[in-house]
């Protein structure tokens, strides 16, 4: 008997076994070392050790193992989405052609599901018309409040081909944000060291990010920003660190700059670009209208 799973984006570069333990069967090490030895968990149809660092999309298979431990993982639920869902989602698509699709993903909903949203992008694009007969792959992720462009692939063929297109930064984005407070620079570049925690261990990556000042006005600015790196919550932690947060964050703030409720997090993804087979890609996304209303309110230019 044969089993096969997928790698998200979200354990990419992650040990095997870490992964294992978190996302099919919480074993023993040696369980999972015995069965690796024994060719019955492979990846990609090849044998690998435990500390094999997965990638996004990467097939895990396991043949003929039965689990009879204690502790099962408890699978999540995927969200059924609602006819509102599937009625509203049919605006999101600005390209859907046999390998990809290209969203402007709307603000407070997830990429994938997590234990603090079950409302996400994946299990909703499972029903839509536009992925029957396909299934959606997450080849990069942007957070739940921040709108704008999302590559979706259709097949394992092109989630591969997207994540290593990413790896190798061989695809750029350009970003929108309203931020709090004026720059020195009306050009530059951020380059940063951010750190992260992981199994309460420190870690410290570098992050580039270059922007440039569009408009200024009274208190607040609107950027374009360009990473060049891919960290999570990049931008916002940058922005932060140089003294200018995006307004409507409630995580990556300063105490004198809350947030009210009434502000999203105004960080728009705007374009994209890449190449695929000597084919250039260009796709840009239009911001909200709460992005275009708070441009006026804070009398800064539309872009």
């Amino acid at each position: 008997m044969k089993k096969i799973f997928s790698v998200s984006s979200e354990y990419n570069d992650s040990r095997f076994d870490k992964w294992f333990k978190k996302n099919i069967y919480n074993v023993p090490q040696s369980f999972i070392e015995k069965n690796l030895r024994k060719g019955k968990i492979k990846i990609n149809n090849k044998k690998i050790k435990s500390s094999h660092k997965v990638k996004t999309n990467d097939e895990v298979i396991l043949y003929d193992i039965i689990l009879k431990f204690k502790s099962p993982l408890k699978r999540k639920e995927k969200y059924k989405p609602t006819k509102k869902d599937l009625s509203f989602s049919s605006s999101m698509f600005i390209e859907n052609n046999e390998n990809f699709v290209v969203l402007n993903k709307p603000a407070g909903i997830s990429v994938q599901s997590g234990t603090k949203s079950k409302k996400n992008i994946i299990d909703i694009l499972r029903k839509t018309k536009e992925f029957e007969g396909y299934s959606p792959y997450t080849v990069h992720r942007i957070d739940k409040e921040t709108t704008g462009i999302l590559i979706v692939a259709k097949n394992r063929k092109y989630a591969q081909l997207f994540t290593s297109l990413f790896r190798i930064r061989k695809i750029h984005k350009t970003y929108l944000g309203i931020v709090v407070g004026q720059l020195k620079k009306n050009k530059g570049t951020f380059n940063d060291e951010l750190i992260y925690y992981e199994n309460d261990k420190k870690i410290k990556t570098p992050a580039i990010t270059h922007y440039t000042v569009l408009d200024s006005s009274n208190n607040y600015s609107l950027l374009k920003l360009n990473p060049e790196t891919g960290k999570k919550h990049q931008l916002r932690k940058q922005l932060l660190i140089h003294g200018n947060p995006i307004l409507g964050d409630k995580k990556y703030t300063m105490l004198k700059n809350l947030p009210s409720k009434k502000n999203n997090l105004m960080l728009h993804a705007y374009k994209i670009n890449f190449s695929i087979a000597n084919i250039k890609y260009n796709f840009s996304a239009y911001p909200p209208m709460t992005f275009i209303k708070t441009l006026k309110e804070k009398y800064l230019k539309n872009f």
